[in-house]
C-alpha cells in the first residue's frame, strides 16, 4: 500500500465566519425574521426550517447570548455587509506617524530653517515629529547650545504643535517629540 503524504499531513480547519443552518449547535435560539421582526424563542430546527421557506440562511449572530440570538437573511449578504463595515472602519482610522529629524548643535541657520519648514508639513499632515540633537567629541561640553536650540524648535512649531515628550538626554544626544495639535 503506498504512503500518500498529502492525506496524512491535511490538516481540518475551522469554517471561518459565522455559524449558519445546520453547524448551530443549541436547541433553542431567538429568531430576528429578514424583516428585523423579533419572533421570540424557537427551537432551532424549527427556525431553520422557516428560513428554508424564505429560500433563506439562519445566521448566529450573537453566539454568546442565552439563548442564542439567530437572524434569517442570505448568507451572502451577510457577509458582504460585514466586509463593507470593516473597510468602512478601515477608512475612518488615522495612521500617525513618526517623523525624525536629526540636528547638531552647530546647524547652521538656513539648514535650520529647512527642517523646521519640513517639521511644519510633518505636523500639517498629523504625523509626530522626533526631533534629535546629536553631539559629536567636544560638543558634550556645550550641552547648553542643544538645549536653546530645542527651546528654539518648541517656540518655532508652537502654532501646528505641542510638546508631548520634553527634551531629554540620551547618552550623547537630546531627544524631543512634538505632536500635532
Amino acid at each position: 500500500m503506498p504512503f500518500h503524504k498529502q492525506n496524512y499531513f491535511q490538516r481540518r480547519t475551522k469554517p471561518k465566519g459565522p455559524k449558519t443552518n445546520e453547524r448551530i449547535r443549541a436547541s433553542e435560539v431567538q429568531v430576528i425574521n429578514s424583516e428585523g421582526k423579533n419572533l421570540g424563542t424557537l427551537p432551532t430546527r424549527e427556525a431553520i426550517e422557516i428560513a428554508k421557506q424564505e429560500g433563506l440562511d439562519l445566521i448566529e449572530i450573537s453566539p454568546n447570548a442565552n439563548p442564542p440570538v439567530c437572524k434569517i437573511i442570505d448568507i451572502g449578504k451577510y457577509k458582504y455587509d460585514l466586509q463593507k463595515k470593516a473597510n468602512k472602519a478601515k477608512k475612518k482610522q488615522k495612521i500617525i506617524s513618526l517623523k525624525e529629524i536629526k540636528l547638531r548643535p552647530v546647524t547652521e541657520i538656513h539648514d535650520y530653517n529647512f527642517k523646521i519648514k519640513n517639521a511644519n508639513k510633518f505636523l500639517e499632515k498629523g504625523d509626530k515629529v522626533k526631533f534629535t540633537v546629536r553631539f559629536k567629541g567636544r560638543e558634550m561640553q556645550h550641552t547648553h547650545l542643544g538645549n536653546e536650540l530645542m527651546n528654539r524648535i518648541i517656540n518655532d512649531t508652537a502654532t501646528l504643535g505641542k510638546v508631548e515628550v520634553p527634551p531629554k538626554f540620551e547618552g550623547k544626544q537630546i531627544i524631543m517629540i512634538i505632536q500635532p495639535l
